[in-house]
């Protein structure tokens, strides 16, 4: 018999039509097996209705994922996770250096360099083997508003007046990197296309294809503190402030949990939790 068509409400606002592989993909994705990510397909189908928003079955499939398997559940909200990085877009800019930094990259966070025409401050700065990438960060605090070709346009128009100076300074063997731009949420087509035309890298949720900040993050096991459901919400800012944003941080240095005065008992349960995120 054909299944019945459901229609859900995206946090965009527009409808869309309920992907059961999608769903069950995600899981998949969080490590969940074959078996289980099944089962909870199976529960959440019986569950829909039209017009159920695509937040409602997050919720439910983290739910169903959490009292399974708690590390698979964190895993599985990892976009939202980088959301909760909010509200202003520091902390996101903090979140990409360090993912940087674990690839080998000496960086800077708010670094002012001089244009042709005027200064600008810099998101994140970036060197590695005498190459230097200047990085510019949009962080969207709110689901479904994504980066349109507004946002290339004005970062590579910054790129350019610093790229300009740059060379006029004559930096020796440092050569500079195309700008690149990294968002929390999608970027739209126009923004791609522009982006390709003037060299550009984009780096978005799901862009590039297979390489996008999704799948950086889960092949580097470099999660933000946010996806841990152990830590509480004032917890998560305290780690923050403090510019300790990947859980890899805690795992190497307990010493960031000792300033939270949190028993030994659930100490060891979030290292634990921890731990299992971050190995390979």
């Amino acid at each position: 018999m054909k299944e019945k068509t459901i229609e859900v409400l995206k946090s965009s606002g527009e409808k869309a039509r309920f992907s059961i592989e999608k769903l069950r993909t995600s899981l998949r994705h969080s490590g969940a097996d074959e078996k289980l990510a099944q089962q909870i397909v199976d529960t959440v189908r019986d569950e829909l209705y039209q017009g159920i928003s695509t937040k409602e079955i997050y919720n439910r499939a983290f739910a169903l994922l959490k009292n399974k398997k708690s590390v698979l559940a964190s895993r599985y909200k990892l976009k939202k996770a980088i959301y909760e990085l909010g509200p202003t877009g520091f902390p996101f800019e903090k979140f990409v250096a360090a993912i940087l930094e674990y690839s080998g990259y000496k960086t800077e966070v708010g670094k002012i360099m001089p244009g042709i025409c005027v200064f600008h401050e810099i998101d994140v700065f970036a060197e590695k083997n005498g190459n230097i990438s200047i990085i510019e960060c949009k962080f969207h605090g709110e689901e479904g508003r994504n980066c349109n070709v507004k946002v290339p346009l004005y970062i590579n128009s910054r790129y350019e007046d610093v790229r300009k100076k740059w060379e006029e300074r004559n930096n020796g063997p440092k050569t500079m990197n195309p700008g690149v731009v990294v968002t929390n949420t999608r970027f739209t087509q126009d923004a791609i296309a522009y982006g390709k035309c003037v060299a550009l890298d984009l780096l978005s949720w799901d862009y590039p294809k297979q390489n996008g900040l999704k799948d950086r993050i889960d092949r580097l096991r470099l999660y933000p503190i946010t996806v841990s459901h152990l830590l509480t919400n004032r917890e998560k800012q305290f780690l923050l402030s403090r510019d300790i944003v990947l859980c890899r941080q805690i795992s190497e240095d307990r010493f960031f949990l000792d300033h939270l005065g949190i028993s030994e008992t659930r100490k060891e349960k979030i290292l634990k939790e921890i731990g299992m995120l971050c190995e390979q």
